[in-house]
């Protein structure tokens, strides 16, 4: 079997030109790449001058698309699959994580993660099961994976802002719900807002009360 490549992607250094003193992990959807999230930072950079943004792009060739990759297969969208994919490409992530934190010199509580759809799985997934609480989560789009095993795995349990779509027609707003529901009764601390008239995308609401978000926990 092939060792997986390590994660690596697009980078934004601190608009503030000195060190990094903070870090925001970009996760991208199924069947794009770091660049279609790298350009957020430009959005946040002047909210937050000390941080870096890096963008990893996902393990897998995307088996859906031409191009572009992807955390896990989606062919299969029964929930034990979806979970079981989420399971599996976590440890990767987890290890990029660490090694960007340990490249920077910063602690956990100096990092966000920030998802969109199936990148919004992967972050709640690995951060909550990470030993030590980030600064913060944001999530566009996505769902909440392996929901009832959360209770019994969470370790961490960092600020959460969710985003959603009200005519998303491919993660619909009931998923978004669903992990308030989940979040909650783990004991998580969110916040969540509907962007209306929107549908699988980020729009200019979420953008701004993301970047006060981040502004917020990173502070």
């Amino acid at each position: 079997m092939t060792k997986p490549t390590p994660l690596s992607g697009p980078r934004h250094s601190p608009a503030g030109g000195g060190p990094a003193r903070q870090l925001v992990v970009l996760l991208h959807g199924l069947g794009a790449d770091g660049n279609d999230l790298i350009g957020l930072a430009p959005h946040w950079a002047a909210r937050l001058p000390d941080a870096a943004f890096v963008a990893p792009n996902a393990p897998e060739p995307c088996d859906m698309a031409p191009a572009g990759f992807q955390w896990f297969s989606l062919q299969t969208l029964s929930p034990p699959e979806v979970d079981a994919g989420v399971a599996r490409a976590a440890p990767l992530l987890d290890a990029f994580i660490d090694e960007e934190l340990a490249s920077l010199g910063l602690n956990e509580d100096r990092l966000a993660l920030v998802g969109f759809s199936q990148g919004t799985m992967m972050a709640l997934h690995v951060a909550l099961r990470r030993a030590w609480p980030c600064a913060g989560i944001v999530g566009f789009s996505g769902r909440l994976a392996n929901a009832a095993k959360l209770e019994a795995e969470v370790r961490a349990k960092p600020p959460i802002l969710l985003v959603h779509g009200r005519v998303d027609d491919l993660i619909p707003i009931t998923s978004m719900f669903e992990a308030v529901s989940n979040l909650g009764a783990a004991g998580l601390k969110l916040e969540w807002h509907v962007s209306e008239g929107v549908g699988h995308g980020i729009a200019e609401d979420g953008l701004r009360l993301a970047g006060d978000f981040l502004a917020r926990v990173l502070r």
